[in-house]
Parts: C-alpha cells; structure tokens; sequence
C-alpha cells in the first residue's frame, strides 16, 4: 500500500521525495496561528512514517495482519518554518524481538521512532510510535 494514497495523508499533503522519504512541504493550508507547520500535520507525518517503515520492514506481512497504533509520543523541539521530512527507525534489536514474538504467537508490539528535520536538517520533533501487530 502506497501511505501517500490515504485519503487523510493526501488532504494533509504529504509526498514522497527524491529519496523516497515522506515529505510536507511548507503550506499555508497547514500552518497554525505562529504561521509555524501545525502540530497535528507534524504528528500526521510522524505517524504516517512509522506505519510506512513496518510495510518496508515486514513485507511478508502485507494484507496478513491488522496494525494499530497503541499509543504515541511526540516532543516539539522547534517550530516547523519549512518543509519537513521524517525519519523512520526501528533498532535491529527492536526488530529481532519483534520477529521472534510475531513468529511464536502472531502477534506483536513494535515501537518505532521518528525524527522530523526541516530542510536544513533541523529536528523540529521527535517521538516514538508503539504499534500491535495481529494476525488475521
């Protein structure tokens, strides 16, 4: 599933960049009143990267599991003045855990963090995305 196709995702007007990363970019329609990016279009793109990252970690379980996202945090660190890209990562111990649990009882949690830096490569938040992962 391409993330950039959910209806939300694409109202919000996230896209992908060169690199293939999930990109806002900088848009009246989505400032707050600072003329700052809005918190909640911040966490849209969070959210939507980390959910992205578990489809390109586990392919196999494509259409095979119902993800939900259990609970979240997110600091703001700066205002977003520009467009801002996030970056996804799950540690390979993370990841092995994760594995080993999904494979013994089809199912799972798996806790995912994200950076989002402007173009200048400033973190403007950070959080940790905690998803359940069930079989069907």
């Amino acid at each position: 599933m391409d993330v950039t196709q959910i209806p939300f995702v694409e109202h919000v007007g996230i896209k992908k960049n060169a690199q293939g990363l999930l990109e806002l970019s900088f848009d009246n329609r989505i400032e707050n009143h600072l003329k700052t990016i809005h918190a909640s279009a911040q966490f849209t793109l969070a959210e939507t990267a980390s959910g992205e990252i578990l489809q390109q970690k586990f392919p196999q379980l494509a259409n095979k599991v119902i993800p939900l996202l259990r609970e979240s945090t997110l600091k703001f660190k700066k205002p977003a003045e520009q467009s801002i890209i996030a970056y996804p990562s799950i540690t390979p111990e993370v990841e092995q855990k994760f594995n080993d649990q999904f494979t013994r009882k089809g199912r799972a949690g798996i806790a995912v963090n994200v950076e989002i830096r402007d173009v200048d490569d400033t973190i403007s938040c950070s959080g940790t995305f905690n998803w359940f992962l069930q079989a069907i």
